[in-house]
């Protein structure tokens, strides 16, 4: 007996190369069955005419709610958004670790793992009126802590983050990277690095980075764009992703632009991950949410079987977490049941240019631990008999 099944959508789950119609169904927080005529459920749920994918992951977001003026409620964000997993990027340094581990994280239904920062209090700075860098002072760094709050909590710290540029780190340059990998090789985590304005240069960054590392922002705009003047992929590129560097959008206040999103998806770059990088500044515009960040790569042309990928198991896979973005049996019980609507939107990106789109995808509901937990404006999915 299964605890809930999801009957007759299109299911879309790159983890097993699938895309039709399926019935998925949950059991004990876990899915328990993947195929056609699944029978025998506590309750079961009519998704047909929708999409459902893996539980979305947003490899980018700040939900350190009440802990930094940045941070938004991470249930709430979810709920409407179709996330299931929350990935914090810095928000919080070993310094303020604890409070957001117990006062958010321990807290929230949603899923939230989390990159700690190398700073000290984590990204301490930013709201709409004071935007000091954290990486500017070095003073700030604080690596041996960062180490061994790492480590004292590997359930739920996936990396190690760390930002540099002339917002985050002024004329630092890469120093707080080369402070930032050292304590990734120290606890054997990935590390993230943001990147904004010069200095240092994309390809400074990009140089120093592992295989299995991330950098974040990937696909900003001039200054420190990974596209040439030309329309062509800078050759510093195509040598990190070949030796295993992974690129994440990360899309944000000021990190996403059509120009440069057009010529990498030009030349056959897609990102890795697709995220949005939702926070108090950019929640309003010009990010808005995790599906508004998919919707926009679907109207520049990517398949919508390639954005899912970029949002479920590719994102697992960056986690080094092959049970979430996965609808294999075994796997995380967390989905995503979408509809693609078509129409005319307005796409807008950091630079304020704006994109007439024919498609947007919206959210209409997620199953959360292998329980339903649709967003509280839906009224479609009424129980069935199984």
């Amino acid at each position: 007996m299964h605890d809930l099944i999801l009957k007759g959508g299109r299911v879309i789950d790159p983890s097993q190369k699938h895309d039709g119609i399926l019935d998925v169904a949950f059991t004990d927080g876990k899915v328990s069955g993947f195929g056609k005529d699944l029978k025998g459920a506590k309750e079961t749920r009519d998704v047909s005419g929708c999409i459902v994918t893996p539980g979305l992951i947003d490899m980018h977001t700040h939900v350190y709610w009440g802990g930094t003026s940045l941070g938004i409620d991470a249930d709430e964000f979810c709920r409407m958004s179709g996330v299931t997993t929350s990935v914090d990027t810095g928000s919080a340094g070993p310094g303020n670790w604890p409070g957001f581990r117990k006062h958010v994280i321990e807290h929230s239904q949603a899923r939230i793992l989390a990159y700690l920062h190398v700073s000290h209090a984590g990204i301490y700075g930013f709201d709409s009126r004071v935007m000091v860098g954290e990486s500017v002072d070095m003073r700030m760094m604080n690596p041996i802590a960062c180490a061994e709050v790492a480590d004292a909590n590997r359930d739920l710290i996936v990396g190690i983050k760390v930002r540099v540029g002339l917002h985050a780190s002024g004329e630092q340059g890469t120093a707080p990277l080369n402070i930032a990998l050292q304590v990734a090789e120290e606890v054997g985590m990935p590390l993230m690095c943001h990147i904004d304005h010069p200095p240092p240069s994309y390809e400074e960054v990009l140089e120093m980075l592992r295989p299995g590392d991330v950098l974040t922002h990937a696909f900003r705009p001039f200054p420190n764009s990974p596209a040439t003047a030309q329309g062509t992929v800078k050759p510093a590129v195509l040598a990190a992703r070949k030796r295993g560097v992974l690129f994440d959008i990360g899309h944000g206040k000021g990190s996403f632009a059509f120009k440069t999103t057009r010529a990498m998806l030009a030349n056959g770059f897609l990102p890795d991950t697709i995220s949005s990088d939702v926070h108090q500044l950019c929640i309003n515009g010009p990010a808005f949410d995790q599906v508004t960040t998919m919707s926009k790569f679907l109207c520049l042309g990517v398949s919508l079987y390639e954005v899912v990928k970029a949002s479920t198991v590719n994102a697992g896979m960056m986690l080094k977490r092959p049970e979430y973005g996965s609808l294999k049996v075994g796997a995380l019980g967390d989905a995503t049941i979408l509809t693609v609507r078509e129409g005319k939107f307005d796409y807008v990106d950091v630079t304020g240019e704006h994109l007439i789109g024919n498609q947007k995808i919206v959210s209409e509901g997620v199953v959360l631990k292998g329980k339903w937990w649709h967003p509280k404006r839906s009224t479609r999915f009424p129980k069935v008999n199984s």
